[in-house]
């Protein structure tokens, strides 16, 4: 069986919020856009991301899914390889941590369609993400998808190295 891929980029900055050993920072997240995520209270954020085919790399896929979702290039600087993870649905998300700030007014997000309502033969276009914001990796616990949590642990070891 072929999965789909996905791949991304997660942003991170760092801050003076920091305890003790543990490094201060803060993720860039996006709220996933269109009427099925609209009414949820927790796990409706993601790392900025996208699917990709056999014809383009994993990073190059990253690095378009950044400006198709945000709006703005991906940003230059080292990028930290935060490995895969298989999600239930068996697609395979690779990404990538970089440092950079970015202010989340700036985004520009692209659209997808959809049928809305289901069934009604309307078809109406959504922004991918609806907003985008920094959070603290322990805001991102509840915040975030429960399949992408590994990113941020693993985030959180390469910067205590």
């Amino acid at each position: 069986m072929t999965y789909k891929r996905s791949a991304g980029l997660l942003l991170f900055r760092r801050t003076d919020t920091g305890t003790g050993p543990e490094p201060g920072v803060e993720i860039l997240l996006g709220h996933m856009g269109g009427p099925l995520w609209s009414g949820r209270t927790s796990g409706d954020w993601a790392i900025p991301k996208g699917e990709y085919g056999p014809e383009e790399t994993p990073r190059d896929a990253a690095r378009r899914e950044f400006t198709e979702e945000i709006g703005l290039p991906p940003p230059d600087g080292e990028y930290l390889p935060l490995g895969e993870v298989r999600l239930s649905s068996g697609k395979l998300v690779t990404i990538w941590a970089v440092e950079a700030d970015l202010d989340p007014a700036l985004m520009v997000p692209g659209t997808f369609t959809m049928e809305w309502p289901p069934r009604s033969g309307n078809v109406q276009e959504f922004p991918e993400l609806d907003r985008v914001a920094w959070c603290t990796p322990e805001m991102a616990q509840n915040m975030l998808i429960p399949g992408q949590l590994p990113f941020v642990e693993r985030l959180l070891g390469l910067l205590k190295a």
